[in-house]
């Protein structure tokens, strides 16, 4: 009788994942709360345009049909041009921050890291910024955008090797680095808005700085939706390696998976997505951490379902954000960033308090 050869090892299946009905509501609700916000943003606003009106310019742009006399130009200004490429913006942002998010707390295992808290955001700024101050852009209309890549892949390298020391990956001193490395970022940003010889330059940087989306025109939403969308289908392509990954390297490599090289596609991936989200939109904090964990909790920590959850969440919040951002103090405009740091940073510290209290049962 023959004896029975063991297969190869399975992959650790984790916790039973949510029934695949509670992820098509999830998909469903979070898709219906992006649509609400994107039409809410599109006809809320200084200037009053009747939802009627908002909808005949949208289908005459888009099929030609509809009578042009019937609103002003004004108001065809206001709604093609102002606030339809900067609700799509504050979408194609949310949800490159949420994706950008989830994939690094993928790759340094710790759901208490995203781009900001690891660096990345203020890498990001200080290319950007640096092109903006001094004026060289080599590659023209592209040069923010490639500056800011390497900004955050600079960034994060450092914060990568200092977190490594040792030859393990700390959580705590993965965090500890990040902040030191946001903290020096953020003198060398500020050294280089001072520096700005006009006063006019330096009130629109610093408001950047601070995370906004004025200056959102379709020009813009080319390349950030380019990026995202390449982004996701690499990411979704890796769901399985990444979901073994959060295991641990010696179980990803039994699995024959190259941990060390699936890192360093993560790598350049996340530097990218954030690169280009910060070019456009400036420092909104906190979407890439406290986005990711919620979409958890719905859907659990598989990336085949967590990925298009968090890209939906974060996309819907920060729709929802900039019409607080523009509303809020009518009719003086708040940075988006400040009103995710006022929502984030209590959600942020409850985050810590649960994991702490998981960690060491205090």
């Amino acid at each position: 009788m023959t004896a029975l050869r063991p297969g190869p090892p399975k992959a650790p299946t984790g916790p039973r994942p949510p029934h695949r009905r509670v992820t098509r509501a999830a998909h469903a609700v979070l898709a219906g709360v992006l649509v609400i916000g994107l039409a809410a943003s599109v006809l809320l606003g200084t200037v009053e345009v009747p939802a009627g009106t908002v909808a005949r310019i949208i289908v005459w742009h888009l099929t030609g049909h509809g009578d042009p006399g019937a609103w002003s130009v004004s108001q065809d200004t206001v709604v093609w041009n102002l606030r339809l490429p900067r609700a799509l913006l504050a979408a194609l942002v949310g949800a490159g921050l949420a994706v950008s998010g989830t994939a690094t707390q993928a790759l340094v295992r710790n759901p208490l890291a995203d781009p900001y808290v690891l660096g990345l955001t203020y890498g990001a700024a200080v290319g950007a910024v640096a092109v903006v101050i001094t004026g060289v852009a080599p590659l023209g209309g592209v040069s923010t955008g490639v500056a800011a890549f390497l900004g955050a892949l600079g960034a994060f390298a450092v914060v990568y090797a200092l977190a490594r020391a040792g030859g393990t990956l700390a959580p705590l001193r993965l965090i500890l680095s990040g902040m030191a490395v946001t903290y020096a970022l953020s003198g060398v940003t500020s050294f280089l808005v001072l520096q700005a010889d006009d006063p006019g330059t330096t009130h629109s940087v610093l408001f950047w700085l601070f995370g906004s989306l004025a200056e959102a025109n379709w020009a813009a939403l080319g390349l950030p939706a380019a990026v995202l969308a390449a982004t996701m289908i690499a990411l979704l392509a890796q769901a399985r390696p990444l979901n073994t990954l959060l295991l641990g390297d010696e179980t990803a490599a039994s699995l024959g998976i190259p941990a060390a090289r699936l890192r360093r596609h993560l790598f350049l991936l996340i530097a990218l997505l954030t690169g280009v989200m910060v070019a456009l939109a400036g420092g909104v904090g906190f979407i890439g951490l406290i986005v990711p964990h919620a979409a958890r909790l719905l859907v659990g920590s598989d990336h085949r379902r967590l990925l298009p959850v968090a890209a939906l969440a974060g996309a819907g919040f920060l729709v929802l954000v900039d019409i607080a951002a523009r509303t809020a103090l009518h009719p003086q405009e708040l940075p988006v960033g400040v009103v995710t740091s006022v929502i984030g940073a209590p959600l942020f510290l409850w985050l810590v308090h649960t994991r702490a209290r998981d960690t060491t049962g205090l």
